[in-house]
């Protein structure tokens, strides 16, 4: 009996722990660890920038669930000014952004 009333309760509690552990949690990578076709739109879009942080992270468009490369870099100015890159694993540009 204790069985059957235990597994819904367990079944939620894994359930709700697999939707946040996917949802958007983002993990620090190397360079290296960035597919070749992602680090071609990367270097594409840096300029003369430089790389301060890579995250990985996991993102729904279109309903699908697509691993995002975020890139934070600071451009060679004076200024420094920060910006961001994100692509996907293809190398499609996701977005690029001025902070």
């Amino acid at each position: 009996m204790k069985t059957k009333t235990l597994a819904p309760v367990i079944l939620t509690l894994v359930m709700a722990c697999a939707t946040s552990s996917f949802a958007g949690e983002a993990t620090e990578i190397k360079w290296s660890q960035v597919p070749a076709a992602a680090q071609k739109t990367i270097s594409q879009n840096m300029g003369e920038g430089k790389i301060e942080e890579i995250k990985k992270k996991t993102r729904a468009i279109s309903g699908k669930s697509v691993t995002i490369y975020e890139v934070h870099a600071r451009k060679p100015d004076p200024g420094g000014k920060k910006f961001e890159i994100e692509v996907d694993e293809s190398g499609e540009l996701i977005e690029l952004e001025d902070e």
